[in-house]
């Protein structure tokens, strides 16, 4: 490896008070003092340092750490307030379908173009145990199979090898890599994979590294995929693509299966020399809470996620008629301006932080607090200079975050295309049903093959299904229109076979009387 570029070692800073270290300058400004930064000396951060050198992780990555341990002990929590921020107006940026001329500067960048996908995530949320990406979601493939056949779709209509590489977690690493074996196509010289790091979690009580001897994976926590920057550094792997020719990166997570490597947003970005370009989509009600663009005095765009917001500005977040666009974290980079800014960072980009305040266990209110200090991959939008952000259509987001995600892809509204495209089964269709399932009987995958033991209803013609209470389907059952399903009783009900509904179903003690 070429470690000019890359394998950055910096000297550790002394930690001090009230330093501000956000080059970025969103968050200056002197701080009064808080129970966070009261008692505060430079010997607290050297239990993290220490703890973090012995799992030899780089010297970028604990910087970072310590960068916002430095911010959190400050009483800094990483808040972006509304009075920073611009709404971005429609006519502020392109529709990818205006881009169609772009499509052939496109084609003569493809051999110079990477896919990487996140796919660090456990399917926990889902009662899965292992790694999301291999839960089956249409026509017995899971989420990694039907990404792999869809590259080896496009690379062979192109005449070409487009490389696939997964940023994968000690947690999906050796699964992920038993499954690319079983596809020779898919081998281009490069790394298939690479890890990300960790941060050790922080006490809330005593701002200390939490310690488990129990579990010792409890103590650390994924630093978000903003890590993806300097993971994909510090492996190698950033100077192994370039030195083979590589220019451009399209990054999406591994459970969206609407995102896939499009000839006119690449060509877009390669005739105009756009370094950083993020997908963003219309906010409807169900993205309220989803991270959004906003435009900063100096008129560069920022995104701005619902942690990243002070409560006393949380209406104007959630307002989706002021900040219309929201991040699908499809993102476009040029490879060589992402070595350069690291480079010239010392391998670290400083993007704003995130606080996650949890217990250890979200289950148990006696369980520990602690801090989980995290970077969003979009938050890079404020750190490239020739950023920008292109509106797509819903279709281009179609992530997996829970059960009522997954019935969507198992029924009939989409279609698994002969190239392996995830699409809706009818043309022109541009709205995704909204689905609200009952926590308390959907909320793992298992609950979800129970109560729909011969596959979901058809929801072709659906726009709204809540189902709340213990309600079980039937064979051939559709739904048509904006419907509620709603059992009252305490008993489960079960919806007969052959069953249309298209109005709301209320059952209650009168109803079965």
């Amino acid at each position: 490896m070429n470690k000019k570029h890359c394998e950055i070692t910096t000297s550790l800073p002394d930690i001090t008070p009230l330093q501000q270290p956000s080059k970025n300058g969103l968050f200056a400004g002197k701080k009064a003092e808080t129970p966070e930064s009261r008692n505060f000396t430079p010997s607290d951060i050297d239990s993290f340092i220490r703890k973090m050198r012995s799992e030899n992780l780089p010297d970028s990555v604990i910087e970072s750490f310590c960068g916002y341990y430095r911010q959190l002990r400050n009483g800094n929590k990483g808040f972006i307030p509304e009075s920073m921020l611009a709404a971005v107006l429609p006519e502020e940026i392109p529709h990818l379908s205006n881009l169609s001329h772009f499509e052939q500067y496109g084609e003569r960048m493809l051999p110079h173009t990477v896919v990487l996908k996140l796919n660090g995530g456990l399917g926990t949320t889902m009662g899965c145990s292992g790694p999301k990406s291999l839960i089956k979601v249409k026509n017995d493939l899971n989420f990694l199979d039907i990404v792999i056949h869809r590259i080896i779709s496009q690379s062979s209509s192109f005449n070409t090898t487009i490389p696939l590489i997964l940023m994968n977690s000690f947690n999906t690493e050796e699964q992920s890599l038993r499954v690319l074996a079983d596809y020779p196509q898919l081998r281009t010289g490069l790394p298939q994979t690479f890890l990300q790091h960790k941060f050790p979690k922080v006490l809330a009580s005593s701002f200390q590294p939490y310690e488990d001897p129990e579990n010792r994976h409890l103590e650390w926590n994924p630093p978000g995929h903003g890590d993806l920057y300097c993971a994909i550094c510090t492996s190698g792997l950033l100077d192994a693509l370039i030195a083979k020719e590589f220019r451009y990166a399209f990054i999406s997570n591994i459970d969206n299966l609407g995102a896939e490597l499009d000839l006119n947003i690449l060509g877009y970005m390669t005739a105009n020399s756009i370094d950083f370009l993020m997908e963003v989509a219309e906010r409807t009600p169900m993205d309220r809470k989803g991270g959004h663009i906003g435009r900063l005095g100096n008129g560069q765009l920022i995104l701005r996620e619902a942690r990243q917001c002070p409560e006393e500005n949380m209406d104007k977040f959630l307002d989706i008629g002021r900040h219309r666009f929201f991040n699908t974290n499809n993102l476009w980079i040029d490879l060589v301006a992402l070595r350069d800014i690291l480079n010239k960072r010392k391998g670290n980009l400083d993007l704003p932080m995130i606080c996650n305040r949890k217990r250890i266990d979200p289950l148990d209110k006696r369980s520990p607090e602690v801090y989980q200090l995290e970077a969003a991959m979009g938050s890079a939008l404020s750190i490239f200079k020739n950023s920008t952000a292109v509106q797509v259509e819903r279709t281009r987001f179609i992530p997996v975050k829970a059960s009522d995600d997954l019935l969507l892809l198992w029924s009939d509204f989409f279609n698994l295309s002969e190239d392996y495209r995830i699409v809706p089964a009818i043309d022109g269709v541009t709205h995704i049903p909204v689905i609200d399932l009952d926590g308390n009987f959907y909320l793992t995958e298992e609950q979800l093959r129970s109560h729909f033991p011969f596959g979901a209803p058809s929801l072709r013609n659906c726009t709204r299904l809540s189902i709340k209470g213990d309600v079980t389907f039937g064979r051939n059952v559709e739904i048509r229109g904006d419907v509620r399903i709603h059992n009252f009783t305490g008993l489960q009900h079960h919806i007969p076979d052959n069953s249309c509904i298209d109005h709301d179903l209320i059952i209650n003690t009168e109803t079965l009387q």
